[in-house]
């Protein structure tokens, strides 16, 4: 085999290994168990049982585990924090303007005032039957589509005998009672 002339960068100090002599004379000191907040304790099956006081664990300088996180976190990180979670309140406040501006006007339309109160506290509701006024408006959203097809609401039968001129005046009829009541009768609806 060839020789190497170089060492190995680890290699380059020497190690000196102590001899029985000396390793006899270090005195072995046993870990001191400091009991802390949580004790560790070993079980037979390799397993460990933890047994810790859990108001004795907490954060440096703080009471509890409930105390307010803002008041602990520096302002770094507290500032993304509260614009994402402000800018996402908009998000959601703007989101629901349009079902909130027709779940007013439903109101309006059943008879009921919604005013924006400030007793007993700002944004109260100002309905003053919201119970019987949810029933209604999900009561008229499902049945919305019976009371309203999409073809049109009117149908006509022939009485009488049938025959192809009775059935297409039956059907000039349904198609000119639908555009009345649904395009031209709005109060209808």
């Amino acid at each position: 085999m060839a020789e190497i002339d170089k060492g190995l960068p680890n290699t380059r100090n020497k190690l000196e290994i102590p001899s029985e002599e000396e390793l006899q004379d270090v005195a072995v000191q046993e870990p001191v168990e400091e009991k802390g907040p949580i004790e560790v304790i070993p079980e037979e099956d390799g397993g460990v049982t933890l047994d810790y006081e859990p108001g004795s664990i907490n954060v440096p300088g703080t009471e509890s585990h409930f105390d307010n996180l803002a008041e602990l976190l520096p302002d770094d990180v507290l500032e993304p924090i509260g614009n994402e979670m402000a800018q996402n309140y908009m998000d959601y406040k703007s989101s629901r303007k349009e079902w909130e501006q027709a779940y007013i006007t439903g109101l309006d339309l059943l008879g009921f005032k919604y005013e924006n109160r400030t007793e007993p506290f700002q944004g109260a509701s100002g309905a003053t039957h919201p119970v019987l006024a949810e029933a209604v408006t999900q009561f008229q959203a499902q049945a919305y589509k019976e009371l309203l097809p999409s073809d049109g609401p009117v149908r006509t039968q022939v009485v009488g005998i049938k025959n192809p001129a009775t059935e297409q005046q039956a059907n000039r009829v349904k198609d000119f009672m639908n555009y009345l009541v649904m395009d031209q009768m709005k109060e209808y609806e």
